[in-house]
């Protein structure tokens, strides 16, 4: 049987929690919501949050909570997902973009400069997401004084020093969609660290219910936080097998700058040979392998890719293999043959 790339880290805890919420007839929000953003307060540490039913719906709140006037930009990686443009669109707002770092995949101080520079609109906003993880040098990112919105939906768990990744922006938005480092099914949570913006939070958001995180995703998510420190450390052990793995091949990682630890999301490699050769002799071997930035922008929009370079190349050659908590020996065993052996 094929191992495939992505399969959620739900154990027997996660499903005993949905059934609790099943049986006390909790299928919108109530309790288990409530008790999710209390949960997540404790280990993020913010002041105010809110659980949505998507990212989509936490994006565009977080918007508009912000204020900005119709046709303003907002500044994004090309290799951001692509559901922030269709937020945006729905706001009336204008995408910016910028490319990235070919070592990280994540936007710098210099491509955002780049990106500030061509802009035909005054840009309100940076929509900071942490391409697979990695996380950028966001406070360098602050010295440009526009309002900075976090996206550690793949990076959290990532300290940054003596911070807690997605401390550093104005808003912050947690996913909890099946491929996210956590999830409850489904779902985000928007939240803000401070006091100041954390009251701008509150006043924006007198919600109906049905936007909000229903009990038996939240009941989830309470489990995926409380689990997340053994996931973390499972997901470092089967890592350091892999890449002595990829150490053999040509092929090149993505590289954490050293203001923070990866938090092993993913194990992506960026080829050196074509991906078809890589993904079929893979799928030879009954290891999935897929491209890593199948549903992002720069993949989507063809009348950009020339334009921003490296992000284009980088989601032509960026592959990801099966790395999550739940693979078995035997498993991460044939996953890292391949990896030693890759064309």
């Amino acid at each position: 049987m094929k191992i495939e790339v992505f399969s959620p880290t739900i154990r027997r805890k996660e499903m005993d929690a949905v059934l609790s919420a099943l049986v006390d007839d909790a299928l919108g929000p109530g309790d288990f919501t409530d008790k999710l953003l209390t949960v997540a307060k404790e280990y993020i540490q913010f002041d105010y949050g809110i659980s949505f039913r998507s990212p989509a719906l936490a994006l565009f709140f977080a918007l508009k909570a912000l204020n900005i006037p119709v046709n303003d930009g907002i500044l994004i990686s090309a290799l951001s997902p692509l559901y922030y443009l269709q937020v945006l669109k729905d706001l009336s707002l204008t995408p910016i973009f910028a490319d990235v770092d070919e070592h990280s995949g994540n936007m710098t101080k210099e491509t955002i400069t780049e990106a500030l520079k061509r802009a035909e609109v005054p840009v309100r906003c940076i929509i900071n997401h942490h391409t697979l993880g990695y996380v950028p040098h966001t406070e360098e990112f602050l010295e440009f004084g526009i309002p900075i919105i976090e996206d550690i939906s793949r990076s959290y768990g990532t300290n940054v020093g003596e911070f807690k990744v997605g401390t550093f922006g104005t808003l912050c938005l947690l996913g909890l969609e099946s491929r996210d480092v956590l999830t409850a099914g489904g779902g985000a949570i928007l939240y803000a660290v401070n006091r100041r913006e954390a009251s701008v939070l509150r006043q924006s958001m007198e919600l109906p219910p049905e936007y909000q995180l229903p009990d038996m995703n939240a009941a989830m998510g309470i489990v995926q936080f409380k689990e997340h420190e053994k996931n973390f450390e499972k997901r470092k052990e089967i890592a350091q097998i892999f890449l002595q793995s990829a150490l053999r091949t040509r092929h090149k990682r993505f590289i954490q700058m050293d203001i923070a630890e990866y938090n092993n999301y993913a194990f992506p490699l960026v080829l050196q040979t074509g991906l078809k050769d890589v993904v079929a002799y893979a799928n030879k071997k009954e290891v999935a392998v897929e491209n890593a930035f199948t549903n992002t922008i720069i993949t989507k929009m063809t009348e950009i890719q020339n334009m921003f370079p490296i992000a284009y190349s980088l989601s032509l050659r960026t592959v990801l293999f099966p790395f999550y908590p739940r693979l078995s020996g035997k498993q991460i065993e044939k996953i890292a043959k391949v990896l030693a052996t890759l064309p």
